[in-house]
């Protein structure tokens, strides 16, 4: 596991790195800020479409195999993309096309690593794995973004993509001489032979998450979560640079904070034993009441202290949720569930940033982040209070002539 995470934390500061810099590459080319988003949305594009084919695959493939050919791949692409900058023969043609590529890569890739990530720990320590997990990537995005300046500056652009390349390869090389620990969940000879004759099928994943209420809850809280909070990019910075009177170094400020915040997160999530949809959907909606906090401030500390714990319970909220998605399915169906999952947040990332963009025309930044914050937290009060009373209704078992409540099976279902 401490393999894992270093291999990880690379991998995530090289793919931070090249984030960074493709997004600079494309507006040198193109001069365009529509470009750069296009861009954006073409390698996320391959998520919405097929990630449910990826996650197939990874319940039918062997998983250790499957991360580390989808890792290697992900390295050629940035190795070529490398060589073209370099040649100078990359246009933004080209470019889209890679980006297209790196996104049905990443749809096996995503749902591969992160089940691999979950074997190298007994069953039991799952959800502080994750919360290792998430920790990783939050350190490797601001250890990657800080990187991409050095590297432009004093290598080039090409040197972000060759050394995105390596972290690929690096990963893909430890990934043989990792090994399930002892205890861990394993799957079943049965359900092994299950996959044989299922073994790409997306229905049955499908079917499961449309039966299963925790994760459609989940989907439900993350969801509206995602749409009208979490791009802080967008309306953070709109607020700093505005009402706030700041400049980019005031947001690169409120960043830092966020960016510390969910690092915080992170390791407190990976205390939770027994996360659960209740949880991630209390920590949600306190996330919505500070961000409405958050939208009223006064002045930029003001802002800074209140950013802190909303990033800090966001990101437990995150970890937990995670867990829950990883570990509720059985072991034969787990990525084709992350396979759907991929696709549903697919659409909340390309939808969220314009319904808040229109938002924020209608109502400012402030009024952005104070509707969407109680938006947030409404929802997910409704949400539970209707959950609540469903749960309190008897459901009549009819014994001969006699409709007797069945409380004790509510119960046990509950």
């Amino acid at each position: 596991m401490r393999w894992w995470s270093v291999a990880n934390f690379v991998s995530n500061a090289g793919t931070w790195m090249q984030l960074t810099v493709q997004n600079l590459l494309v507006l040198q080319i193109t001069g365009s800020a529509a470009a750069t988003g296009l861009s954006m949305s073409v390698q996320a594009a391959p998520a919405l479409l097929i990630s449910v084919f990826g996650g197939a695959a990874v319940d039918r493939w062997p998983r250790k195999l499957t991360a580390a050919v989808s890792q290697a791949l992900l390295g050629a692409v940035a190795f070529a993309t490398a060589l073209m900058v370099a040649l100078d023969r990359l246009d933004v043609t080209t470019l889209m096309v890679l980006a297209a590529v790196t996104g049905v890569i990443a749809t096996v890739d995503g749902p591969a690593c992160s089940l691999l990530g979950n074997d190298l720990v007994p069953a039991q320590d799952v959800p502080s794995a994750i919360g290792v997990g998430a920790l990783v990537h939050q350190a490797g995005r601001l250890t990657g973004a800080a990187l991409a300046g050095v590297a432009v500056g004093f290598l080039g652009t090409a040197a972000a993509y060759a050394a995105n390349g390596l972290s690929f390869l690096f990963v893909a090389s430890v990934i043989p001489f990792l090994r399930p620990a002892r205890g861990a969940a394993e799957r079943t000879g049965k359900e092994e032979r299950h996959d044989r004759a299922d073994s790409l099928s997306v229905r049955e994943g499908l079917a499961f998450f449309a039966r299963r209420p925790r994760l459609l809850a989940l989907a439900g809280v993350t969801g509206v979560s995602a749409v009208f909070g979490r791009n802080y990019q967008l309306t953070l910075a709109v607020l700093v640079t505005g009402p706030l009177a700041g400049g980019a170094g005031s947001f690169g400020t409120v960043s830092t904070v966020l960016a510390a915040g969910g690092i915080v997160g992170a390791v407190l999530g990976a205390r939770l034993r027994r996360p659960s949809v209740r949880v991630v959907g209390a920590l949600a909606a306190a996330g919505g009441l500070l961000q409405v906090v958050a939208g009223l401030s006064p002045s930029l500390a003001v802002l800074l202290v209140m950013v802190l714990p909303m990033a800090v319970v966001e990101s437990v909220s995150d970890t937990a949720g995670t867990s829950v998605l990883q570990t509720d399915p059985p072991a034969h169906l787990r990525g084709r569930v992350l396979g759907v999952w991929g696709s549903i947040g697919t659409v909340w990332g390309l939808g969220g940033p314009p319904a808040l963009g229109l938002l924020m025309e209608l109502a400012g930044a402030r009024g952005a982040l104070v509707a969407g914050g109680l938006i947030i937290a409404a929802s997910i009060t409704a949400g539970h209070l209707l959950h609540g009373r469903r749960s309190k209704v008897p459901v009549p078992l009819r014994t001969g002539d006699t409709d007797v409540p069945a409380r004790a099976a509510l119960g046990t279902a509950a």
